[in-house]
């Protein structure tokens, strides 16, 4: 059971895809980036030893400590409110990190809501992705593994180009072809 808040993303197909496509395993310790109503967070804590869910959005930080109550995890899941990885302490490291990234591409002059910081992505829809990629292997284990979520409306394979600048294995492990784009998710490794 799921209660999403106003101004809080709803889980949509992209959130489902990585769902479909999360492996946890018992003992992990898991970062959920950008966790919207916890969805992702809550799945994970079923097997994970601890899980961290950030979101830049308050709402969506009440939101999922909520539904980490009502399905029992509450326990297992620390909930930090900040934007990508400035809530995640430097010397924290995670075996799985998980990012269903803003994406989708939006010009400069449209006006944006606390709400659609969960899937305006700037002009390119990399905006997020970049500043993501570019951090995320300093807070990844070794042999850890990173699933990022992304529209073919935002470059996938400039995601993949800039994790192996970054000194990561990277290919596209699903895809969901819907309305105007096909949403992939992105898996990177040591």
């Amino acid at each position: 059971m799921f209660d999403v808040f106003e101004t809080v993303y709803e889980p949509a197909e992209d959130s489902f895809l990585l769902a479909k496509n999360l492996t946890i395993k018992k003992g992990d310790l898991v970062l959920d980036v950008g966790s919207g109503c916890g969805l992702l967070a809550i799945l994970a804590a079923q097997k994970a030893q601890k899980v961290v869910a950030t979101d830049v959005n308050p709402y969506a930080v009440r939101c999922v400590m909520h539904n980490a109550f009502l399905n029992g995890v509450a326990d297992k899941i620390e909930v930090r409110q900040g934007n990508l990885f400035d809530p995640v302490e430097a010397r924290e490291s995670f075996g799985v990190i998980l990012f269903n990234a803003p994406y989708l591409p939006s010009e400069a002059w449209e006006e944006h809501d606390l709400a659609s910081q969960a899937w305006v992505g700037g002009e390119s829809g990399r905006n997020v992705i970049d500043r993501f990629i570019i951090k995320s292997p300093e807070y990844l284990k070794k042999n850890g593994t990173i699933l990022l979520v992304q529209s073919t409306l935002s470059n996938v394979e400039q995601s993949l180009r800039m994790f192996a600048e970054h000194g990561l294995d990277a290919c596209i492990v699903a895809e969901r072809k819907v309305a105007f784009e096909t949403i992939v998710v992105v898996e990177a490794r040591h």
